[in-house]
């Protein structure tokens, strides 16, 4: 498995890859990670993340590549080029059946070379959809620029690969509307089962250890955001979102004090990022710092107790490929409000589970409004999310990625044309000026 990206930095691409070696590692398969070192002093660091039982598994193994920090992404890391011979050794060592590429800087490019060097085959998930995702890292470049390069750097692995996991169906039209016709298969990142279960005892530790924190939420009906905190998740829209619902609470108060569902909503932001500050200073300008929370970073094994501590889960990003948490609050039967744009539109395929909504705040806030004082409405979208989760189990979904393993290897060794006899054709001059570049500048 390639990655730029691992804990203890966290985000969609570091939860699927870690998903899916732990499910391969319990079946008995051997899974090397391959990705980036970061310092002692990491700045996002989740403080207490784990491997969750697979540094101890003699199937698992993790090598972490020297490594610099990218000036536009203080989040992540770039490896140096320097290391491309110390991997080679580790490679030759390991002797792969198959390499699996989860991302596309310079720890998914030598992914794609040692591929192309030893004729081992090679598969690639397409997390992200780089031509409307890379402004938010690079805002100096034109649009139309910043387009072209990430078109160009995704294209390169779409022909590089031969075989292309794509976790949405918006995912999987991109690789032929770029004109590969490399097989794709329609792979989502799968949820543990552990999702879909209560845990009392962990319910109550997470319950204090928020209430003890803030004990102000004891009263107060609790918006959830589970992400990275960063600019691309769109997070000040939730703001006068969350001073409308409280504005349509408090109408509702002053008809009927006695009503439990006119307690005031508050909204707790669970994670981490580059722009916590920049969130905070805009929580303070609105005035509203007595009704926004910090949680910071939760480990994923505790992020089904948030779940069922929350009230509705609130979820505004406009740039995710799958937005998985949705689906894990689902499995919580926590409800989900969502803007309904790329990724979120495949995921919840309109009103499942809660309501998918244009980015309008009063829309959005009438929905989230509803799901607080109707109950009846509150537990048919609980338990319509429930079902509708269970299409995203971890089991399952590795069975799939099993089978896609089998049939690249097989094609592969079968002598069957495929996108890895297209590298020189791949390496087009935006993609090695863009990947082979930042690692000259960096490395």
């Amino acid at each position: 498995m390639f990655s730029d990206c691992y804990y203890p930095r966290v985000n969609g691409v570091v939860v699927s890859v870690h998903s899916f070696v732990q499910e391969l590692v319990n079946r008995g398969h051997i899974v090397k990670v391959i990705t980036v070192e970061y310092p002692d002093d990491y700045q996002f660091n989740t403080k207490g993340y784990s491997d969750a039982g697979l540094v101890d598994s003699p199937h698992f193994s993790l090598n972490r590549l020297s490594s610099k920090e990218i000036i536009f992404s203080k989040e992540d890391r770039l490896v140096r080029l320097k290391q491309w011979h110390i991997l080679k050794g580790i490679l030759d060592e390991f002797q792969p059946d198959i390499l699996h590429i989860n991302s596309e800087w310079l720890v998914g490019y030598f992914g794609a070379m040692y591929a192309h060097h030893r004729r081992v085959p090679c598969i690639f998930t397409f997390h992200t959809l780089w031509e409307d995702y890379i402004q938010n890292y690079a805002p100096i470049l034109r649009e139309k620029i910043s387009k072209k390069i990430g078109r160009d750097i995704v294209k390169f692995y779409l022909k590089t690969a031969n075989h292309i996991l794509a976790p949405t169906p918006q995912t999987a039209q991109t690789v032929r509307k770029y004109g590969i016709d490399t097989p794709v298969e329609l792979l989502p990142t799968g949820i543990p089962e552990s999702m879909f279960m209560v845990d009392e005892e962990a319910l109550e530790q997470m319950k204090e250890r928020v209430f003890t924190r803030f004990p102000q939420l004891k009263d107060r009906r609790i918006l959830l955001f589970a992400g990275r905190v960063a600019k691309e998740k769109n997070l000040p829209f939730l703001l006068p979102v969350l001073q409308r619902v409280n504005q349509l609470l408090e109408k509702d108060a002053a008809s009927d004090s006695s009503a439990s569902s006119t307690k005031r909503a508050a909204l707790l932001v669970a994670g981490d990022g580059n722009f916590m500050q920049d969130l905070k200073d805009l929580v303070e300008q609105q005035q509203l710092t007595q009704d926004v929370f910090y949680l910071g970073y939760v480990e994923r094994k505790d992020l089904a107790s948030l779940y069922h501590l929350a009230d509705v889960f609130t979820f505004p990003s406009k740039t995710e490929t799958q937005g998985l948490v949705t689906v894990e609050a689902m499995a919580a039967g926590l409800p989900v409000v969502a803007i309904g744009e790329m990724g979120t539109i495949d995921v919840m395929q309109g009103d499942n589970g809660g309501f998918m909504v244009p980015e309008d705040v009063e829309i959005f806030s009438q929905k989230v409004y509803q799901l607080l004082t109707d109950n009846t409405l509150y537990q048919e979208k609980s338990q319509e999310g429930r079902a509708w989760s269970k299409r995203w189990g971890m089991s399952a979904l590795t069975d799939r990625l099993e089978a896609a393993y089998a049939t690249c290897i097989a094609d592969h060794h079968a002598g069957k044309k495929t996108g890895g006899s297209e590298l020189d054709k791949a390496l087009s001059a935006t993609t090695v000026l863009t990947i082979i570049g930042l690692g000259y500048i960096f490395g």
